[in-house]
């Protein structure tokens, strides 16, 4: 009897314990048949503590049985036994299933975390499809036709396909036979990536594939702008990053060029690679519009469907092969250059987000998968809150654009003589916002304190510092 590995085990993705043999037992076989296989030992605790089984001659052919007889497609279990601090536990090892879901008992689960959870029909339908090789979006769309579709649009995607050189259209290859080829139509039929990317009025035929956007007052529930975003996906996209440019904060950097730098709240290029993306991998069989939700301090864009089968939400941030829930409306924006590389959207915001010097995004699956963003903690309206004077928001602006500022320039910043820059520095001292380097002398100067990690000189040049609130056109 092989002795188990010694270091602690615990609950996961992958790990379930039992202190016995039951139901819940085949639950979590077919969960993770239905996920990433794994392995449930029988004789552990929920706190990872060996307490040992009962193993008789016919127990492990019994379990074996008990699992292949409740589970469609049959799951085909291995068993062992082991020793794990000097008792017998036993290890079933159930393998990732070629073709799901597995059903157990007519109900499909799927491993999250350490739990297992039961799958929506529409989970299933999705899972299917993709064990099979499939993905909704390239079936048919139902009661559509070719003359549903925009030529115009079409040509536009020739056109900019041609000049990215992703793929090479021969001039004057009629649509139809283009979205042929890509496998967007099928006969007469226009696929549902077809229609999204294409149609005239897609949401005449799929009434939830908007994006609803909102400008939220600082109270978090009082709406003052508020949009629904139509059309097809690509006109989505740009009508959607342009209610956040009308409805996000922007300063003008002097870098020495002809031309002022603009700084957003947020950088643009995350904000439009997390909508891309949005549109690009949601689930468009759930009958809830996308949303974009701009608060006072946070701006975030929600998506409904948790992650396609195939990826966590650790993985995300790991290397990983792309898995794609819509392959017919990814490979068109890929394309045409909406997407630079399948599978480094994330690593992209994270990035952009980073060099901004704002807080990292937090990436959550909540009924959906939803990407927050959180303003910088030296914003002017959180700077406001604390009672900062006008002065003092002045000069933290000037340090986040230089990384630093002294007594002399502050004097000239605020137009203010060397006993009230001294005051408000000292004052900003105190709070602990900033840090001062050096004690006299004309080296001496001020950083921000605990900025976050890339603010500090995130920018050259100075900041032309505005009392208003400045909108993108």
């Amino acid at each position: 009897m092989p002795e188990s590995p010694a270091p602690a085990l615990h609950e996961s993705e992958t790990v379930e314990f039992k202190e016995s043999f039951d139901r819940e037992v085949v639950a979590s076989a077919g969960a993770f048949a239905n996920t990433h296989g794994g392995t449930i030992f029988i004789g552990i605790n929920d706190r990872g503590n060996a307490v040992g089984t009962l193993i008789g001659t016919e127990s492990f052919k019994d379990w074996a049985n008990t699992i292949s007889q409740s589970t469609e497609p049959r799951i085909i279990p291995e068993i062992e036994e082991i020793s794990r601090e000097g008792r017998a536990v036993a290890a079933i090892y159930i393998r990732e299933n070629p073709l799901k879901p597995v059903s157990v008992r007519a109900r499909c689960y799927r491993r999250v975390g350490a739990s297992n959870r039961v799958m929506q029909p529409h989970e299933i339908a999705e899972m299917h499809l993709q064990s099979v090789g499939g993905c909704w979006d390239l079936t048919p769309a139902s009661n559509t036709t070719f003359e549903d579709l925009d030529t115009a649009r079409i040509a536009d995607y020739i056109r900019k396909a041609n000049e990215t050189g992703r793929r090479n259209i021969t001039a004057g290859e009629a649509p139809h036979t283009v979205l042929q080829k890509i496998g967007l139509i099928n006969g007469t039929t226009p696929t549902w990536a077809a229609l999204l990317l294409f149609g005239k009025d897609p949401q005449r035929f799929l009434s939830q594939a908007t994006i609803h956007c909102g400008l939220f007052d600082t109270d978090g529930i009082s709406v003052l702008d508020d949009r629904m975003v139509r059309g097809t996906i690509i006109e989505q996209v740009n009508d959607a990053m342009e209610f956040i440019r009308k409805n996000i904060r922007v300063a003008f950097v002097m870098t020495g060029e002809p031309e002022r730098k603009q700084v957003w709240d947020y950088p643009v290029e995350a904000l439009r690679e997390a909508v891309i993306n949005a549109a690009c991998h949601r689930d468009y069989t759930i009958s809830s519009a996308g949303e974009i939700r701009i608060l006072n301090d946070s701006l975030k864009i929600w998506s409904p469907g948790r992650l396609a089968t195939g990826i966590t939400l650790p993985e995300l941030f790991t290397p990983h092969a792309s898995v794609l829930r819509n392959k017919g409306i990814a490979q068109v924006l890929y394309d045409i250059g909406l997407i630079e590389r399948w599978g480094g959207g994330i690593q992209k915001i994270r990035s952009a987000s980073e060099a901004a010097g704002i807080p990292e995004p937090v990436f959550q699956e909540d009924q959906g998968f939803s990407v927050l963003f959180r303003k910088d903690l030296f914003n002017p309206d959180a700077l406001s809150q604390m009672g900062l004077n006008r002065r003092q928001i002045q000069a933290l602006e000037y340090i986040r654009a230089r990384g630093k500022i002294t007594n002399s320039e502050f004097q000239t910043l605020a137009s203010i003589r060397k006993r009230q820059a001294s005051a408000d520095l000292a004052d900003l001292e105190r709070r602990e916002i900033v840090s001062r380097v050096g004690r006299t002398g004309k080296g001496t100067h001020y950083i921000l304190k605990g900025a976050p990690k890339g603010q500090k000189g995130q920018n050259t040049g100075t900041l032309e510092v505005r009392s208003d609130v400045v909108k993108g056109a």
